[in-house]
């Protein structure tokens, strides 16, 4: 997916803490920007610092008129097992795209199907608006934290919260 597609609406699976729930990206449309990040493994080094970031930055995407998500392709019980064990309980909502497999991350285009982990996401962030549009589109090295204060910075400047 790139600047000026229209993001796929989407239902998942998800916890906020040890809260189970779903995360329907059409229950924001005309009400919130959403941020949507993808981390392509829980229990990975560079993940569990990427998420605790995100987490300490949630209420200042929130002031700025952003909803905070994440995507991986493990499971439920994966996300509440580390969160507990690895990198506590995050404040927003830990989506699975476990089954079908990676749904979701395909519809937007950074399934990865070559090594050295096929069948994992590419480490990246979106900005969808509130028509539903995506606004901002950025893959980063799956090696690498993404500049998350650059993302807020971005999400500052399409809504004008500057």
């Amino acid at each position: 997916m790139k600047v000026g597609d229209r993001a796929p609406d989407f239902v998942l699976p998800s916890v906020q803490g040890e809260e189970r729930g779903e995360f329907r990206l059409s229950d924001f449309l005309g009400k919130e920007h959403v941020v949507v990040t993808f981390h392509p493994l829980d229990w990975t080094p560079t993940c569990e610092s990427q998420l605790p970031i995100l987490d300490s930055l949630e209420s200042r995407f929130k002031a700025a008129g952003g909803q905070l998500l994440d995507i991986s392709v493990d499971s439920i019980e994966s996300h509440l097992a580390w969160q507990r064990k690895e990198i506590g309980m995050m404040r927003f909502p830990l989506c699975s795209d476990f089954y079908p497999h990676g749904e979701v991350t395909r519809q937007f285009g950074i399934l990865r199907d070559e090594p050295p982990v096929p069948g994992i996401s590419e480490r990246a962030a979106f900005i969808v608006d509130q028509g539903g549009v995506i606004q901002f589109a950025k893959v980063y090295p799956i090696d690498q934290l993404p500049d998350i204060e650059g993302l807020l910075q971005e999400l500052r400047k399409i809504t004008g919260s500057m």
